[in-house]
């Protein structure tokens, strides 16, 4: 088994249909011990969701955008941390959609605390628990071009990347990891969300060379569990796409 006496921290698990909830699920399934993180009206959502992992993982208390969830994090999940794997982000509706000119400072200040600043707040409140060979990654989706409707959360997305490979200079000296996983559009709670996603899935579907199932987040949770693996012992601050290939070609 590939996490063999691993422990990995999971933020985003809502409900089956996550992507976090495949990469908790493929990580028990590769011998790692798993710890969820919710809060406030969706605790409920992801306890449930955690039955249906092949062992009901521990779920505990973390709002990201709390100052003293963040500092009872290690002391709430005890032991030791192998993984954190970062799947947050939100963004106001006034930042989606088409709005990129009208959404107020303070709801684009939300979307990039949540989406971006959240990376390094979460890096630092796991940091008591991680030794040489851990290992961070992010759930991305790629911001290097300007997307239709996905505005001030596009934006969020270019501050996460920025975040990841300042972490992983800082990081780097004590043996910590920090990489993303660039993600084609999976079809999750979260994705529903955002105004016109529809557009993202059938431009997927046509230009992939690989082709893209947009139900199926099973090749991304793949790529999370290497990253949190050994055999990535030398990559950090790293942005890798699994898009099946949409990233490398033109229109």
């Amino acid at each position: 088994m590939l996490l063999e006496g691993k422990r990995i921290l999971v933020t985003g698990v809502l409900n089956d249909a996550s992507i976090a909830f495949s990469v908790a699920r493929r990580a028990q399934e590769e011998g790692a011990e798993v710890v969820l993180t919710s809060f406030g009206r969706i605790m409920r959502l992801t306890e449930r969701t955690a039955k249906r992992l092949p062992t009901e993982a521990q779920v505990i208390d973390l709002d990201v955008g709390n100052a003293d969830d963040l500092a009872a994090l290690a002391g709430r999940v005890g032991g030791k941390l192998d993984g954190v794997m970062h799947a947050i982000g939100f963004a106001p509706e006034s930042c989606l959609g088409g709005g990129f000119l009208d959404a107020p400072w303070e709801d684009v200040a939300v979307a990039l605390q949540v989406s971006a600043y959240s990376l390094k707040s979460l890096a630092v409140a796991a940091l008591p628990l991680m030794d040489r060979g851990g290992s961070i990654v992010g759930l991305d989706f790629d911001n290097t071009k300007a997307w239709p409707v996905y505005d001030w959360m596009g934006v969020a997305k270019s501050a996460f990347e920025s975040v990841s490979r300042y972490l992983a200079k800082e990081l780097g000296p004590q043996g910590i990891r920090v990489n993303l996983v660039a993600a084609g559009p999976i079809r999750t709670m979260a994705a529903k969300s955002i105004p016109g996603f529809e557009a993202f899935e059938d431009v997927w579907a046509q230009r992939a060379p690989l082709g893209w199932d947009i139900r199926d987040p099973e090749p991304v949770a793949n790529a999370c569990i290497a990253l949190f693996t050994d055999l990535f012992s030398a990559t950090t601050g790293e942005m890798i796409h699994v898009d099946g290939g949409f990233h490398a070609v033109g229109a």
